[in-house]
């Protein structure tokens, strides 16, 4: 068994969780057996709703907190009127608006908020109870109900004391106490005095063996728990991002990115590294030979792959660009909205597609209306672009940071030359200067006006200079090495030499 440990997972999931995805997918094709463990919280949705969403199967999936239960990963199935006969005979007056509805019983300020999966269903994802205006309880279900969160009033606030975690029966499987960021689990053999302890406790559950694989995605809060406990299982760690701080680096020190630092300590406990590009193999070797005095063992795999290449039913959109990504500060997606702006007052019909969802969204639109270009400059949202690339000529990055870049890889699959900046790793492993795409120099003293002025002159160039029918036919060329067969290959040829 192959078990993949990481945090948590939303709608607007980073990369890391796409890279999972993937893995999920190209491990089934393989034939290896695999489980996906998350050990964050998820209050505010079902984590198999999010699961799935990305491309996960839910006997795939392990959730920390139902790991000590009978509770299965599952839909939300549970009902209004599944909830309606815990009422008992008890008076209210019911009201629905969209996805929440409440039930008011007499007194003063006693009713419950529901809160449904959407608007057009019955589907019960947590009931919020309020009573004499306080909240007293908040209800977690998928097919039953999973877990209860217990609230008393503290500085005239709400405030979480206990967590109760149900088997399918209704009967308790174990609680955690809480107070602030200090907690406490109790079973009823044992008492677990951390978070870290309870991850621990699970992988020991386990019962993992040499014939068992364990890789950690992100390492942070958990990594060590997984090291003291997994036996004789071997370690891989997955390298997502940059692995140093370029700025804090020099010939006699190295500051590793904090979030990998705990596993690269522990290189001697690590059965291999995986690094998703062969620069930054080669970069992470010779800087461990350097300032370690070691060479652990680093193989190169892509977080994702092409089940096939992708080429245009018809005509691809004239002077038409897109990019896809999670809406966050580092993507630098306006820097690609005021480039398009100024690169329209030469290409009169240019046009930019946004896909993706995120943090930066409304400032975004709030860019978008004051330039007054939302008619060629669009927000789509989260999509599956699977057949959306090649409809477009051409794609844009303005991500200052890739440890690869899975869209990268998608859109060279689909035959787009890309813009962007030569930055660690993914710019440069997708595009080829001057053959299917540009390159932009950039360093930390850039302003950000000169960083828009250099994706300006390149989209420019792009569409008034370069052979586009060669710029695609070089991008299909650099996607053969990461159709699916290949990347099977490379995680079958791993998994048989490490064991």
């Amino acid at each position: 068994m192959i078990y993949n440990f990481n945090l948590g997972i939303g709608w607007a999931s980073s990369g890391v969780e796409y890279a999972q995805a993937y893995r999920a997918k190209l491990f089934r094709s393989i034939g290896q057996e695999a489980s996906f463990v998350f050990t964050d919280m998820f209050p505010r949705d079902n984590i198999q709703h999010m699961t799935e969403n990305i491309g996960f199967m839910d006997e795939e999936i392990i959730w920390l907190y139902t790991f000590f239960t009978d509770c299965v990963i599952a839909p939300v199935t549970y009902t209004l009127k599944q909830l309606e006969q815990t009422v008992g005979d008890r008076e209210y007056t019911f009201s629905r608006d969209g996805a929440i509805a409440k039930y008011v019983f007499p007194g003063a300020g006693n009713f419950y908020t529901v809160f449904m999966v959407d608007a057009a269903s019955d589907r019960v994802h947590r009931v919020e109870m309020v009573s004499n205006n306080c909240l007293i309880r908040k209800d977690y279900y998928t097919y039953c109900r999973i877990y209860s969160e217990y609230y008393a009033p503290l500085d005239k606030k709400a405030h979480l004391y206990l967590r109760r975690f149900f088997n399918e029966d209704g009967s308790v499987a174990y609680e955690e106490i809480t107070d602030n960021d200090i907690v406490m689990y109790r079973f009823p053999d044992r008492l677990i005095c951390s978070k870290e302890e309870l991850v621990g406790y699970m992988v020991s559950r386990l019962g993992l063996t040499e014939k068992d694989l364990v890789i950690i995605d992100r390492v942070t809060g958990i990594g060590q728990a997984i090291l003291q406990n997994a036996g004789p299982a071997r370690i891989a760690i997955m390298i997502h991002a940059d692995h140093f701080c370029e700025g804090s680096t020099d010939q006699d020190y190295i500051l590793w990115n904090n979030f990998y630092e705990y596993s690269f300590a522990q290189y001697k406990n690590i059965s291999f590294y995986v690094a998703s590009t062969d620069a930054q193999n080669r970069l992470f070797k010779e800087q461990f030979r350097r300032y370690v005095g070691a060479v652990p063992e680093v193989v190169t795999i892509p977080v994702g792959s092409l089940d096939e290449l992708k080429f245009p039913q018809k005509k691809r959109r004239k002077h038409a660009l897109i990019t896809a990504s999670r809406l966050a500060g580092e993507k630098h997606v306006d820097w690609l909205v005021d480039a398009v702006v100024e690169a329209r007052k030469k290409i009169s019909d240019l046009s930019l597609d946004i896909y993706g969802k995120g943090g930066e969204e409304t400032r975004l639109r709030e860019q978008i209306n004051r330039l007054g270009c939302g008619e060629y400059v669009r927000l789509c949202g989260h999509q599956k672009l699977d057949e959306i690339y090649q409809n477009y000529e051409a794609y844009l990055s303005g991500s200052s940071s890739e440890g690869f870049g899975l869209t990268l890889m998608e859109a060279v699959g689909s035959g787009l030359p890309i813009i962007g900046f030569n930055v660690r790793y993914g710019n440069p492993t997708f595009i080829d200067d001057g053959e299917n795409g540009y390159l932009i120099a950039m360093d930390d003293k850039m302003e950000k006006k000169e960083r828009v002025r250099k994706l300006t002159e390149c989209i420019v160039r792009l569409f008034t200079e370069a052979d586009m029918e060669s710029f695609h036919r070089h991008s299909y060329e650099k996607a053969e090495k990461y159709l699916t067969g290949e990347v099977e290959r490379r995680w079958l040829e791993t998994i048989n030499q490490m064991k």
